[in-house]
């Protein structure tokens, strides 16, 4: 699997490019800022990008923006943003700019190779990643009735596992559930948000957002 990174910070960029070429990666292009990231996915895009939320110039939201850019030209290819603090706001605007091929994860979970490379082959692979430090933030706020105050407390839990962007056999290595256990709580789950029959992937994406949401 062909990725590309971008992060100003020539260590941790190094080091990522490193650890990934160890676990079968071909790292095919590093970039410190965002416009270069941009340019070498437009001559070349590989099945996957890691991009820091904060490069230069501002330091602000660049890498977000440039996952904006590459889902709109090249949704094809996924966009995992790291992040060095839990910012659930962005970790919204992200997928909900892009409802597939996403992931907010934090700088922390690099540690974790296992965790990452999954990440990774994740969003390559069309899916959804967010960082388990951001659902329980946004779990935590308060809110005003919602459709999820519908919901029985074990169908929370495999919604909250869902909105990591697990699979259904996840969740039930997870949860200690049977894989039709699962499956019944997942169809539940749509039907008490009222998200009508269609597509999973799509009903999937749609619950998790209203999920963190709240």
């Amino acid at each position: 699997m062909r990725v590309m990174i971008a992060d100003d910070a020539v260590l941790f960029r190094e080091g990522l490019a490193r650890v990934l070429t160890e676990a079968g990666f071909e790292v095919a292009a590093q970039a410190g800022d965002a416009g270069s990231l941009l340019a070498h996915v437009l001559r070349d895009p590989p099945d996957a990008v890691i991009v820091d939320i904060r490069m230069p110039p501002t330091h602000t939201a660049e890498g977000l923006d440039a996952a904006r850019t590459l889902r709109e030209r090249h949704p094809s290819v996924g966009v995992l943003v790291l992040s060095a603090h839990v910012e659930p706001h962005f970790a919204l605007q992200l997928i909900e700019s892009g409802a597939h091929g996403a992931g907010y994860l934090l700088k922390e979970r690099v540690a974790d190779l296992g965790e990452l490379t999954d990440a990774v082959r994740r969003v390559a692979a069309g899916g959804l990643v967010v960082d388990p430090s951001v659902v329980a933030q946004l779990v935590g706020r308060k809110r005003t009735r919602s459709p999820l105050d519908e919901l029985t407390e074990r169908e929370r839990d495999v919604l909250e596992v869902m909105a990591e962007g697990r699979s259904n056999q996840a969740i039930s290595q997870r949860l200690y559930l049977s894989p039709k256990t699962v499956e019944a709580y997942v169809r539940s789950v749509f039907t008490k948000l009222g998200l009508q029959p269609g597509a999973d992937d799509n009903r999937r994406v749609l619950a998790v957002l209203t999920y963190l949401r709240g």
